[in-house]
């Protein structure tokens, strides 16, 4: 069984009226299958509403399955009993950092849940330290986290979660306040974590360019798994993407537009330094 993983996973919400009384349901969840193994880097997709944020949370156990069942480390997250285990498992980034920053200190804030773990003191500074300077933070530490931009603040809540060293991180939208150098920066924290503690890292994003060196990828539209794959088997089929409403890197957007122009280039390209070795093995 991998780190993550579902079966037959459904998920409802109530709808109610002005009154709240329930008048229906809506299902956001909508027979999900996945096995995410550990160590693995994976990306989720899909336009707003398609339902990537409701299964993200379904993987820390913020939501349980109206059906279905979703396991975190083997654990069933409706087994109430291993909530604080599945929680210690998984650790979450939402996509805004005000939900999540409960600290007076930048510092105070990171060491905050290896505290609650039980974490050796000295340990835990030196957890503060090197997940603040993987996120380019370490300058304010002693700053108070109202005096932080946005994106500054997003950058201490991912430092947050890797200070408690998860087996697994789930990041929804962790850099949609970052510029394009914030982005890179936060990625390749999360991947260098990745790669040292063979932690696993699910990444919902709309940036494209973020999930190219993914291992797998899932899109998602409606609640339901519509395409499955590598970064470039995904980025290959271009035309499907954009059925689902979504965009692919721009590098791999020119590539296609050539191939359709008749230029002889392999589909799914990912990177610029690919597009231009194929362009100068044409000459």
């Amino acid at each position: 069984m991998g780190m993550i993983r579902a079966e037959k996973l459904v998920f409802e919400y109530d709808k109610r009226d002005e009154d709240g009384n329930v008048i229906g349901s809506r299902r956001a969840i909508d027979g999900v299958d996945i096995d995410i193994p550990q160590g693995s880097f994976v990306a989720v997709l899909g336009h707003n509403g398609s339902g990537k944020s409701t299964l993200a949370k379904h993987m820390n156990a913020i939501l349980v399955p109206t059906d279905g069942t979703m396991w975190v480390d083997g654990k069933d997250t409706k087994d109430l009993e291993k909530l604080w285990e599945i929680r210690q498992s998984a650790g979450m980034v939402f996509q805004n950092p005000d939900n999540q920053i409960i600290g007076t200190v930048v510092e105070e804030d990171v060491g905050f849940g290896p505290e609650n773990l039980g974490v050796p003191t000295k340990e835990i500074w030196k957890r503060v330290e090197d997940s603040l300077r993987a996120v380019g933070m370490l300058d304010r530490r002693k700053d108070s986290p109202n005096k932080l931009s946005g994106g500054q603040k997003q950058r201490v809540a991912i430092a947050g979660v890797i200070a408690m060293e998860p087996k697994c991180i789930v990041l929804d939208e962790p850099t949609a306040m970052l510029d394009p150098n914030g982005r890179k920066e936060v990625i390749h924290a999360v991947e260098k974590l990745r790669r040292e503690k063979n932690v696993t890292v699910i990444l919902i994003t709309h940036y494209m360019e973020e999930v190219v060196d993914a291992d797998q990828v899932f899109v998602m539209d409606d609640g339901r798994i519509v395409m499955h794959g590598t970064p470039r088997e995904i980025f290959s089929r271009v035309d499907e993407l954009k059925k689902y409403r979504m965009d692919v890197p721009q590098v791999t957007m020119l590539a296609d537009e050539l191939i359709r122009r008749g230029v002889d280039l392999p589909k799914g390209i990912l990177r610029r330094e690919e597009l231009v070795e194929a362009l100068c093995r044409l000459r």
